[in-house]
């Protein structure tokens, strides 16, 4: 896996990639992946995701920064389903994020960024 960003929007089922404002970039086979569990991934710029795959092996990407204590952990949150809204719940204090639409469940003025995968679909 070489991490590159690539402007090539061909889908490789054989890895997860995120759409970044220059091009696709490369996270990780897509065999590393366990379904509901979380990977965090260092994007180009310093930022880091969290990417998860459910059990249908649709992908989601979503900034990995708790926005309430600051803390990198995302990547480690449980996921569930609230109202036909898959979620990640973050693992320190248990806030709830759409992880189609970034927002807090539990908190209407926080949201989080989400990311376009190739297997978002």
């Amino acid at each position: 896996m070489n991490n590159a960003t690539t402007n090539n929007p061909t889908i490789n089922d054989s890895s997860i990639r995120l759409l970044l404002d220059d091009g696709w970039f490369e996270v990780c086979e897509r065999a590393r992946l366990i379904p509901g569990r979380g990977v965090a991934a260092l994007l180009p710029d310093g930022r880091q995701a969290a990417v998860f795959t459910d059990r249908t092996g649709r992908a989601y990407a979503i900034d990995n920064r708790d926005p309430f204590t600051g803390a990198y952990v995302m990547s480690r949150g449980l996921l569930g389903t609230a109202q036909g809204r898959t979620f990640v719940a973050s693992p320190l204090l248990k806030q709830r994020f759409d992880l189609e639409t970034g927002q807090c469940l539990d908190d209407d003025e926080v949201s989080l960024q989400v990311y376009l995968t190739d297997h978002s679909i």
